[in-house]
């Protein structure tokens, strides 16, 4: 369950999820290109990117000097299994209820 709260925590955040939408989108980036296209502090973004990416949410990778952020939206399938198990249960639940 840790896994699930680190994804929820991360995407807990409208900015974090934003940004990790940016990446998802718009392909790799440095916290300074998404500094320019967002209305927050380089310093800020880096800040939220460690958290995605300790979340395995964003990866890091050097693309010479600079630092590039990539997203990872293979981690959503953990999210996307969660769901489907609660929604199968509750469907499971008015069934039930239903039946009565």
């Amino acid at each position: 369950m840790s896994d699930l709260q680190s994804l929820f925590g991360a995407l807990g955040d409208a900015t974090r999820r934003s940004l990790f939408e940016r990446l998802s989108t718009g392909g790799p980036a440095s916290a300074s290109q998404l500094a320019h296209e967002l209305p927050i502090t380089r310093q800020a973004i880096s800040k939220h990117i460690a958290t995605l990416e300790s979340a395995g949410l964003v990866t890091r990778r050097e693309a010479g000097r600079e630092i590039q952020f990539v997203a990872n939206p293979e981690r959503l399938e953990d999210l996307g299994s969660w769901s489907q198990r609660v929604n199968r249960q509750w469907q499971d639940r008015i069934q039930r209820l239903t039946e009565m």
